[in-house]
């Protein structure tokens, strides 16, 4: 499976490479933050020591500090977010083999392919 295909890939795989480089305030690592017990469990290494504490205030703080239309902004980056995550756990589920994880969501993958 190629992430880059999933929807909602644009945000959170950069996201995911800020997070392996120690940006943990971009809006795409906030989203990562925010669903990382998601993402782990599908498989995808999310370095902890780097999520913000509350990364669901912390982002809507920011797009109030950057947008009029936040609240709305705000709902659509987590219908992404969510949308990228159902779609992992989907390509995940219904794999012929679902005790393995294909070699592209080992853990490990993204911090060296993101």
């Amino acid at each position: 499976m190629n992430l880059n295909e999933l929807p909602g890939a644009e945000i959170i795989l950069p996201g995911l490479r800020d997070l392996h480089n120690g940006e943990c305030n971009t809006i795409g690592a906030l989203l990562v933050a925010i669903a990382a017990t998601r993402l782990t469990e599908a498989g995808l290494d999310i370095p902890k020591d780097h999520l913000a504490l509350e990364p669901e205030l912390t982002l809507y703080a920011r797009l109030q500090d950057e947008r009029d239309n936040a609240y709305a902004y705000y709902n659509a980056l987590l219908n992404l977010l969510n949308s990228f995550c159902n779609a992992l756990k989907l390509n995940y589920k219904y794999k012929p083999s679902n005790n393995v994880l294909e070699p592209t969501l080992q853990k490990g993958f993204l911090k060296a392919n993101v």
